[in-house]
């Protein structure tokens, strides 16, 4: 023990200097893996797992061992941490989707050559088949599982990719040492790592009390109030900061309204692609505020972010803890602020009620794939009435429980019989639930909140913070936003509106093929996000409360519409009928005479099926197609413009549209109330 201790300190000071000592815990977890093989690593954010696995590396390469395999689930914590171990002389490299083959190639060939001390890798490229044909003749020195909650179903941030790692442990030889470390596991997530990494596995698990951290709620329902709140107290926050939201629309706009009141910021969210460029910015302050989804939740290292605030209520205490970790890391103070809107239950209680594939779309993709040939994931969508989402979430699951197995991305029935796993799903949710609920107990308790935090993960510490706005008895910051706060961010909000990109080719139907559309839509106009304020709430209760669209939508559209109108030469208005309602109809008459344009009856709807009961591209645009046709002797003027109510895949938008344009219209201008389309929040 004295010799790994004198070489695990020497190790140490080459990574962070003479002089500098292990934190209580540290050397024992080391100590543990390279002795004992099997660790978990549960230590609260700014502890320093991540030198646990730097110092086993340097120790073990100076000893011959093979490269160190890091899984880590994004490109944010890799670039982070290879800045880390390069400074200590360790070579590292990535392996993920964002390098070519040729990269992947190289990379892998250097592993086989034991070129490298550390490739770090995702769960989603270690199954690629280009990895696991490599694996066997790649000389493994440690394997680490980082964020290793991600493993665990019961776990915030369960991801399938991650589950599939218990596979890989199983297959690795009992010599080689296995770290998995969190900072977000209590007693239930802990008892499935240890199941899943084999048994007689080394705990590590230090108090999770974060003593520089102060917490303050705030009761702000309305996204006007949040808005303001943010406007008028951002500025008086020292240093920089994260404001996490749960969708990418509130990224986009929390961003776009600091920015246009001269508070520096960036949206950050998967697959934004200044997203690489947005970390430079931040981790320079060069930006003081990233407005992120869960994406930025995760081992993101940067030790002088000085607050956080969560624009929504996250899911669960779990997932605040790890959220809020973020901040305060190398400073001795920093500040978080929860608050709650009264959108968060419903945007929680999608995201819990599509983790799962439902039993439907498990068993229809499934006998699917058992009684077709040549079964492709765009073969399944024109096939079955499920979102790709849906149905690209149905196959990960049931690839999971082996049920079916994919090659070249064809996908085959296994010889196990198919089995929904209903009650473990329904057990599960029902854990997110409670989850939820100890978080609506968090923003209403009188006590520290910190200590209900930890002790609500299973960290029994009776010690108060004593910095929390609970232990100080007061609220550093206002509660509330001035008056003048709130007529800035509702002069924000009540300006926004959005763009409607057209479509540029058809969908795989019966009807159409995948194939350029010939004259597509224009950009168009959408006033608003679906229940969003303060339009979107207007046209929730015109649409389903009153049956009517007010005065107030009008006068607003005609607004927004009178100079776009004179602008393109627009000649006339037409709408999308219904069978159903008139509501839109009824509309469209009252902003024709508003824009001094004519109302045209230009289309007719069929007795189809409603288009809001199809759930992919396929399903949608057949729908549409065999939903709206000319009227009878109609003709249309050359520019249009084409209005209705709500848009959400844009397939009723561009079927009529395209028959308007084969009724002599040169150019259709879409135009709808409100968008219903769902974006998740990573």
């Amino acid at each position: 023990m004295t010799e790994i201790r004198e070489k695990a300190e020497k190790a140490l000071h080459d990574f962070i200097g003479e002089g500098k000592n292990f934190r209580e815990g540290q050397f024992e977890a080391i100590e543990a893996t390279l002795t004992k093989k099997r660790t978990l690593v549960v230590q609260r954010t700014g502890w320093g797992k991540s030198m646990v696995y730097f110092v086993c590396t340097k120790l073990l390469r100076d000893e011959g061992m093979g490269v160190t395999l890091i899984i880590s689930p994004l490109l944010v914590l890799m670039s982070n941490q290879i800045a880390a171990a390069e400074k200590a002389g360790l070579k590292c490299d990535v392996l993920n989707s964002t390098r070519v083959t040729e990269e992947k190639t190289d990379i892998i060939e250097k592993m086989k050559n034991n070129e490298l001390d550390i490739v770090f890798t995702t769960p989603e490229t270690l199954f690629t088949e280009l990895v696991q044909k490599a694996l066997p003749q790649i000389k493994i020195g440690l394997f680490v599982i980082d964020e290793a909650h991600c493993i665990s179903d019961w776990g915030h941030d369960f991801r399938l990719d991650y589950f599939r790692l218990k596979k890989v442990i199983n297959r690795m030889p009992g010599s080689v040492p296995i770290l998995a470390t969190t900072a977000t596991a209590n007693d239930r997530v802990i008892a499935d790592l240890e199941e899943q990494l084999g048994g007689n596995v080394y705990v590590s698990r230090g108090h999770l009390m974060r003593d520089d951290l102060s917490i303050q709620v705030l009761d702000l329902e309305s996204k006007t109030e949040r808005f303001a709140w943010i406007y008028e107290n951002v500025p008086k926050l020292h240093g920089s900061g994260i404001i996490y939201c749960l969708t990418r629309d509130d990224c986009d706009e929390i961003a776009c309204f600091l920015n246009e009141n001269g508070i520096s910021s960036r949206a950050y969210y998967s697959g934004k692609e200044d997203a690489e460029e947005t970390e430079r910015l931040f981790m320079n302050n060069d930006i003081k505020v990233i407005a992120a989804t869960v994406k930025l939740g995760m081992g993101y290292d940067k030790g002088d972010i000085s607050f956080v605030i969560h624009f929504q209520t996250p899911p669960s205490i779990v997932a605040y803890y790890q959220q809020i970790g973020r901040a305060g890391r190398q400073i001795d103070r920093a500040y978080t602020f929860l608050m709650h809107g009264k959108e968060d239950s419903d945007i929680l209680e999608y995201f819990r009620n599509t983790a799962f594939p439902s039993e439907r779309e498990a068993e229809d993709v499934y006998n699917y794939i058992k009684n077709n040939s040549d079964v492709g994931l765009y073969k399944l969508t024109s096939g079955l009435n499920i979102s790709m989402g849906r149905i690209s979430n149905a196959l990960k699951f049931l690839i999971n429980e082996e049920y079916i197995y994919n090659i070249d991305g064809q996908y085959y029935p296994t010889a196990t019989p198919f089995r929904y796993n209903k009650a473990h799903y329904d057990e599960i949710t029902k854990q997110r639930e409670n989850e939820y609920d100890q978080m609506l107990d968090l923003m209403s308790t009188d006590n520290c909140f910190n200590r209900f935090i930890v002790n609500a993960l299973d960290d029994s510490t009776e010690e108060k913070c004593g910095i929390c706005a609970n232990c100080l008895g007061y609220e550093e910051y206002p509660a509330k936003a001035s008056a003048q706060a709130k007529e800035a961010a509702a002069d924000y909000l009540e300006k926004q509106y959005y763009v409607i990109e057209p479509r540029l080719r058809w969908a795989e139907t019966s009807y159409t093929k995948m194939v350029k559309i010939g004259t597509p839509n224009e950009t168009g106009i959408c006033l608003s996000r679906y229940g969003h304020p303060i339009y979107g709430e207007l046209v929730k209760k015109g649409k389903y409360e009153d049956h009517f669209f007010g005065d107030e939508l009008v006068e607003k559209s005609a607004q927004v519409l009178a100079p776009f109108v004179a602008e393109h030469g627009i000649e006339a208005l037409t709408y999308v009928p219904s069978l159903r309602s008139g509501i839109v109809c009824d509309f469209a008459g009252r902003l024709a005479e508003k824009l001094g344009l004519p109302c045209l009856t230009l289309l007719e709807k069929t007795d189809a099926e409603q288009q809001k009961e199809m759930e992919n591209s396929s399903f949608q645009c057949e729908n549409a197609q065999k939903s709206f046709a000319v009227a009878e002797g109609a003709v249309s003027p050359k520019n249009i413009l084409l209005v209705d109510d709500m848009a959400d895949s844009k397939w009723t938008l561009t079927v009529c549209g395209d028959i308007l344009t084969k009724a002599g219209a040169e150019h259709v201008y879409p135009y709808v109330l409100a968008s219903t389309s769902k974006k998740d929040g990573r």
